[in-house]
This record gives C-alpha cells, sequence and structure tokens, in this order.
C-alpha cells in the first residue's frame, strides 16, 4: 500500500472517527488492566439436578472432541457448590462477575448518545443481565470486567471471573482448558476489508496482503493452520495481531493493514460503524458463541444451560427479542443463519 493510500485511509471517519475509536480502544485498555465433542440429542431438559458425567468420560470426550459445541452438560436448576459461593457473597461483593468486551458494536460496548451513562449494553450483556437474575434474583447484580480476547481463558482460569460472555466461540483446544455452555449463537470467520480493495474474499486474492487479527481468536489460529498447509498464498502476511479485535478496525482506517479476518458477526458491526469498508466473500467457516466458565464449575454450567433454554424459547424478552434489538440492523431481518441448532449435550452416566 503506498504512502498517499495510508494517508488517504487515516482521514477515514467510522464510528466518531478515528479519533474516537483509537480512544475508544484505549480506554478499554485501561479498563481492563484496571479491573483486572459428541452428545445425544437433548429432548426436552429436566429441570431436575442433573447425573454426574464421571471424569473419565469428559477426558475421552475432550480427546475424541470433533463437535465441540455439543461437550457440555445437560441443563439442570439444582444449585451446587459454585453457585452458592456466588450467592454467599455479601454486601457489594454478591454480584456475579462476568469478563465481557466493552468496545464490540451491538454485542458488548458503551454507546455515549444512548443516555444511559456509559452503560454496557448488546447482545452479550443482555444475556449476563439474564443469567444474573436467576441466579441472583437481580439482573444487575453484576460486576462486568473487560478483558481482552487473549486474557479470556486465564482470567477463567485464575479465577478472576465467574465466567465470559465475549463472544467467544466453542473450539476443541479452548474445552481442553474451560468449560463451556451449549450455543448461544452461530457465526463464521469472514473477511473485512475496504470497499476499493481488490481482495474479494477467504481466497488467492489476499496474496501479498498484510492481515490483522486479535491474539488468542480462532481466526488467528485458522489463518496459522491455513498458511502452514498451504491453503493460504504464501505471500500473505498474518504477523499483525492486537489485544482485541477492534483494534484491528483501528488499523484498517488507518492504512496500517490490507484486511481483518474476524467472526462474520464481529465482522458486521464493524461495518457498520465505518461505511468505507465491507465483508468480502461468505463465512468460511462454522462456529457457535458460548459461555465459558471453570472447568469444574458443573453446578453453573449446567443452570446457565437451563438458563439457554427458556433464553432460546421465550417469545418476549428472549433471544429473538435480543437478535432484533441488538443484531438486526447489522445482519438483517432473517436471524435463522445465526440461530444455533438445537443444543445437544454429553451423555450422563
Amino acid at each position: 500500500m503506498t504512502t498517499i493510500a495510508r494517508h488517504l485511509r487515516a482521514r477515514l471517519k467510522g464510528w466518531g472517527g478515528v479519533g474516537a475509536m483509537a480512544t475508544a480502544c484505549a480506554l478499554a485498555l485501561v479498563f481492563a488492566l484496571a479491573l483486572t465433542c459428541a452428545g445425544a440429542p437433548a429432548g426436552a431438559p429436566s429441570r431436575t439436578a442433573g447425573q454426574t458425567v464421571s471424569h473419565s468420560a469428559r477426558a475421552q470426550a475432550d480427546e475424541d472432541c470433533t463437535a465441540p459445541e455439543k461437550q457440555t452438560l445437560s441443563p439442570s436448576d439444582a444449585d451446587g457448590p459454585t453457585i452458592e459461593e456466588i450467592r454467599n457473597r455479601r454486601g457489594e461483593k454478591r454480584k456475579l462477575v462476568v469478563g465481557v468486551d466493552q468496545n464490540s458494536y451491538r454485542w458488548g460496548y458503551r454507546d455515549p448518545n444512548s443516555g444511559k451513562s456509559g452503560a454496557l449494553e448488546g447482545f452479550d450483556i443482555d444475556l449476563v443481565h439474564r443469567i444474573a437474575e436467576d441466579i441472583l434474583g437481580d439482573r444487575d447484580a453484576v460486576q462486568f470486567k473487560a478483558i481482552p480476547t487473549d486474557q479470556r481463558i486465564p482470567a477463567i482460569k485464575a479465577g478472576r471471573v465467574d465466567m465470559v460472555v465475549r463472544t467467544m466461540t466453542i473450539n476443541c483446544a479452548r474445552i481442553e482448558d474451560v468449560a463451556f455452555s451449549a450455543p448461544y449463537f452461530r457465526t463464521g470467520q469472514q473477511v473485512l476489508a475496504p470497499r476499493s480493495s481488490p481482495v474479494e474474499g477467504y481466497d488467492e486474492t489476499l496474496a501479498n496482503q498484510e492481515i490483522c487479527t486479535a491474539a488468542g481468536s480462532t481466526a488467528h489460529a485458522k489463518l496459522e493452520a491455513d498458511k502452514e498447509a498451504g491453503r493460504l498464498p504464501a505471500s500473505t502476511d498474518i504477523r499483525t495481531t492486537v489485544p482485541n479485535q477492534l483494534d484491528c478496525l483501528v488499523r484498517l482506517q488507518l492504512g496500517e493493514v490490507d484486511a481483518v479476518v474476524t467472526d462474520g458477526a464481529l465482522a458486521a458491526s464493524q461495518a457498520a460503524q465505518d461505511p468505507t469498508v465491507q465483508l468480502k466473500g461468505g463465512a468460511f467457516t462454522t462456529e457457535y458463541y458460548g459461555v465459558a466458565m471453570k472447568k469444574d464449575a458443573d453446578d453453573l454450567v449446567r443452570r446457565v444451560n437451563r438458563i439457554l433454554v427458556d433464553f432460546r424459547e421465550d417469545t418476549t424478552d428472549g433471544w429473538q427479542d435480543a437478535y432484533t434489538e441488538w443484531l438486526s440492523a447489522t445482519l438483517g431481518d432473517d436471524s435463522s443463519r445465526s440461530r444455533p441448532p438445537a443444543p445437544e449435550y454429553l451423555r450422563e452416566s
């Protein structure tokens, strides 16, 4: 990309302009530092306590992982040690501690024009409030912690958060470290580039292009695997990684990279923030978002899966309402491509 082209890209305006975007990303980083696979069909899950899944059965499922979105426990309303620990917190600390994003437009972000004093809002945030209401009886009993993409799993394992609800893809590598709920959203990786770019999608037009991805993301893992296997042009530069995926949009606006690869659901929101960029080509993977929790938090996983059953089925204040409010403007009115299939769970012993 020429120097002139880079200066032209630097003049482009996005959501609040490049300066505002860069400021938002900087604030997000400061805030984050400060706060710092096959199962049986579900059918109609019971509201009683679920049976135990032996450690050997779970280990075997992890080892044989081919459908990670099915490697989760059946729903239950029963309380357990993890939920009791959350409920026994006293005073101001009696809150659900959740790792989220605060700069993913329409997912988890602070809209300065919303009139809500900068409160977090979006599809993921609605789901968090629903979980808090079920477990603690108060939808606002939440302590949000903004965490970078590559710190989601470390935050869970270190106990800094009870769960992560942050457009987090369920995959086989991650289920070795954390437990996931059933899927609550379906998406796939896509390419985002300037409208005038010669890039046409995830294909040979990425030759000699510099691509930005978030560190620790499934997008970056996919690029690395495809580069090594020769499925990506050898001249494609995939070295640029950033802490949060929104930082890639800023890099793109500044002309520092030629394209971004991220989840299509996030890429569509980024395109909505800056009309000078667009999605190039269709999704080239199929992925599912899940709520991530500690590996041994079985009771919490089961409770979240119970909440997700109701969230998907509710005709008011449920999944469809959240999609319509937050995502229809960027993904379109037809939600069928984003709605995950009926959940499947690990076989119980």
